[in-house]
C-alpha cells in the first residue's frame, strides 16, 4: 500500500505543469484534504525548481475552491505565476483531469514565502485553546512507545465509523479524548499516520491534516454512539456497529490555509487538532481548524464552508449530479 508521500508524490511535465496520480488505495473519490495536499506538493516543487533562486520553500496561505468532484486516476496541476516578489510571491493553480483542460475541478491562490529567514514585528496576544484539552505532559511519550489501543487516562485510540466508504481514515490513528468531547460543535484529537510505519507529517501533508478530523455532525450530542464520536475500541475491527447509522458526505466548497510554522524537515508523528463549527443550518457549515504541534506551539489555521449531503451522493458516478459540482471530504 502506497505510503501518503508517495500517494501525492508530484512529477514535472514542463516547468508549469505537474502530474499527479490520485490512487484508489487512498480514496473512493479523493479526499478533500488529500487534493489539497497535492496542491501544496505540486506548488512545493515549482518553487524548488522553476523559481529555485527565490528561496521561497514554504507555503504560508492558501484558498481553494472546489468546483468539480475528483476522480481517482492521473491528475494535472497547471501553475500560473501571478506575482512574483523577494519576500512572497502568489500564484495560481488549477487541477484538471480527463484531459479536461476547460473544466478545472478545483483552482486556487497560494502564496509562498521562506518561514525561517522571515523577520519583522512580532508581539504576544496570548492566545489559547478554550477550553483547554486535556494533555497530561507524558501522553505523547508514552503513547509513542507503547501504541497500544487503551491510550492513556485521557485519550483513547477512536477508530472512525463509516471507514468501508472513507478510506483515507484507515490511513491514520486518532486519539481522542476518553471522556467525550468538551462542547457541542466542537471536537479534539491527536492524530498520526498508521499506514507507513515511521511516516511523518511534513509541511506538505498540513493540507491533509486541516481536512481529516472526527465530523462535526457525528460527534454532535444525540448523533453519536459513544462520547468521543467514534465506535467503541474493538468493535470496528469486528464490522460491529460499522453501519450504525446513514453515513454523511461533506463536499468542501472552499477552504483556506493560514501556515503559522514550519514543521522541521524530518517531520513530526503527531499533531494535536481541533476543529469547530459556529454555525450549522440548512445542510451547511463552517469550520474553523487549529492545528498545534507536540509542544503546543499553532502550526496552522484552516477555515472551511462545507454542506451536508448523504454518502451516496459522493459513490455514484462522475457526472451523475450534485456530486460533479462539489469537492469532496470522504
Amino acid at each position: 500500500m502506497a505510503s501518503f508521500a508517495e500517494a501525492t508524490a508530484i512529477r514535472t511535465l514542463d516547468s508549469h505543469t505537474y502530474l499527479a496520480n490520485f490512487p484508489d488505495s487512498w480514496c473512493i473519490v479523493p479526499h478533500g484534504g488529500f487534493v489539497t495536499s497535492c496542491f501544496l506538493s505540486a506548488t512545493a516543487l515549482h518553487f524548488s525548481t522553476t523559481h529555485a533562486s527565490r528561496n521561497q520553500p514554504h507555503t504560508i496561505t492558501l484558498h481553494l475552491t472546489f468546483l468539480r468532484r475528483t476522480s481517482v486516476g492521473p491528475a494535472r496541476f497547471t501553475i500560473l505565476d501571478v506575482k512574483l516578489g523577494r519576500r512572497t510571491s502568489t500564484v495560481h493553480v488549477s487541477l484538471t483531469q480527463d484531459n479536461n483542460d476547460k473544466e478545472p475541478s478545483v483552482v486556487g491562490y497560494l502564496t509562498q514565502s521562506n518561514l525561517d529567514t522571515e523577520e519583522g514585528l512580532s508581539l504576544p496576544t496570548n492566545w489559547s485553546l478554550h477550553p483547554l484539552p486535556p494533555l497530561p505532559p507524558s501522553f505523547l511519550e508514552s503513547l509513542s512507545r507503547s501504541a497500544t489501543e487503551d491510550g492513556d487516562e485521557n485519550w483513547v485510540l477512536s477508530p472512525p465509523p463509516h471507514r468501508g466508504v472513507r478510506k483515507a481514515a484507515t490511513h491514520v490513528q486518532f486519539y481522542c479524548p476518553r471522556a467525550g468531547q468538551l462542547a457541542p460543535g466542537m471536537a479534539d484529537q491527536w492524530m498520526r499516520f498508521a499506514c507507513s510505519p515511521g511516516e511523518k507529517f511534513t509541511q506538505e501533508s498540513l493540507g491533509f491534516v486541516v481536512d481529516h478530523f472526527p465530523q462535526i455532525v457525528e460527534v454532535y450530542p444525540g448523533t453519536s454512539p459513544t462520547p468521543t464520536g467514534f465506535h467503541q475500541i474493538g468493535k470496528a475491527e469486528k464490522g460491529e456497529d460499522e453501519g450504525k447509522g446513514k453515513p454523511n458526505w461533506y463536499p468542501t466548497i472552499l477552504l483556506n490555509l493560514d501556515v503559522k510554522k514550519a514543521l522541521p524537515d524530518e517531520g513530526v508523528e503527531w499533531l494535536f487538532v481541533r476543529v469547530r463549527a459556529k454555525r450549522i443550518e440548512n445542510g451547511r457549515m463552517d469550520l474553523e481548524v487549529v492545528v498545534l504541534d507536540e509542544g503546543g506551539a499553532l502550526v496552522c489555521v484552516s477555515n472551511h464552508v462545507c454542506l451536508i449531503l448523504g454518502a451516496e451522493r459522493n459513490v455514484t458516478r462522475r457526472g451523475s449530479g450534485m456530486g460533479e459540482a462539489m469537492g469532496s471530504k470522504l
